[in-house]
């Protein structure tokens, strides 16, 4: 017989193990779960198709199993609603997602939630920049045109907003705006340091690298030693400008103009922020793709 059961007796089709009327596969049967019907291979390809479809994650599901540079890397519309949480994803970017998110004092579930829907409504805006697929030198080309520029006007104008605050404002604020000032100052001769480094050392020497690699010029002598010995010293003084920032935001409860601020005062209170938000985007593309890029280049070089 064509099923090659021993139990089919006759021209009637009886089964003779359970007298009846032959029935192939079904429950009983000795030849269920031996042969697949044709419909049966279609749901199983089906349901194969759907547990791959299931297993493989989505470019745009966020995870909590990665660190927070990896996240913002990956979804960079993510930035703002970081920034509004505290999550610092420049200098912290190494930090575990879900880590940081408890640091931050927040529910994950619920975190991960408003990054899923941040994610969603800006699929359809236009896409920003991907500087994880520029080249080294374009991206150094770009913080130094567009932050380094921005950070020494802002930190002029913030300057000279101060002084005038703290002018007019002196009997009824004095005391705070001392403190804001003695933050400042230093945070800004730490900036004009650091840009002058970056710009006059490191950044010359990860672009010639780059060169060398690209065919463009003559291998490079790199005459702090190695890049990376640079880059570290330029990560530590990421940590220390983001720890007088957030002083800066605790000292002025979050950049609350008081009942009595003039408009100068409120500028002030604008400007200072600004500075933050642009210094988190210019750590950010330094600590997580410029510098991570450039070490693996000098280890290709070497």
């Amino acid at each position: 017989m064509s099923w090659d059961c021993p139990h089919q007796r006759g021209r009637d089709m009886m089964c003779a193990l359970r007298r009846r009327i032959c029935e192939p596969l079904s429950k009983g049967c000795i030849l269920a779960g031996r042969f697949l019907t044709v419909s049966d291979k279609k749901e199983q390809t089906m349901n194969k198709q759907a547990a791959s479809t299931t297993s493989s994650p989505s470019a745009d599901v966020i995870r909590a199993d990665g660190t927070v540079a990896d996240l913002v890397l990956a979804h960079p519309a993510l930035r703002p609603l970081l920034e509004r949480l505290g999550i610092d994803y420049c200098c912290g970017g190494r930090k575990p997602f879900a880590q940081a998110v408890r640091d931050a004092g927040h529910d994950l579930k619920s975190v991960m939630d408003a990054c899923q829907r941040t994610v969603q409504a800006s699929a359809s805006t236009p896409a920003a920049t991907d500087w994880t697929r520029a080249t080294v030198t374009a991206l150094a080309d770009h913080i130094l045109a567009t932050h380094h520029v921005f950070t020494r006007s802002q930190l002029e104008r913030i300057d000279g907003l101060l002084v005038r605050v703290q002018r007019a404002h002196a009997a009824a604020h004095g005391a705070m705006l001392g403190e804001v000032r003695e933050i400042f100052d230093a945070l800004r001769a730490e900036l004009e340091s650091h840009l002058a480094k970056e710009e006059q050392i490191l950044f010359p020497a990860i672009q010639a690298i780059d060169g060398y690699l690209a065919g463009r010029n003559a291998r490079p002598d790199i005459h702090c030693g190695r890049v990376a010995y640079p880059i570290r010293q330029m990560e530590v003084e990421h940590d220390a400008a983001g720890a007088a920032l957030a002083r800066l935001r605790s000292l002025t409860g979050g950049y609350q103009a008081p009942a009595d601020a003039c408009a100068t005062f409120q500028a002030l209170y604008e400007a200072l922020p600004a500075l933050e938000d642009d210094l988190h985007e210019h750590i950010h593309l330094e600590n997580n793709i410029l510098f991570p890029r450039s070490i693996v280049q000098e280890e290709r070089m070497a």
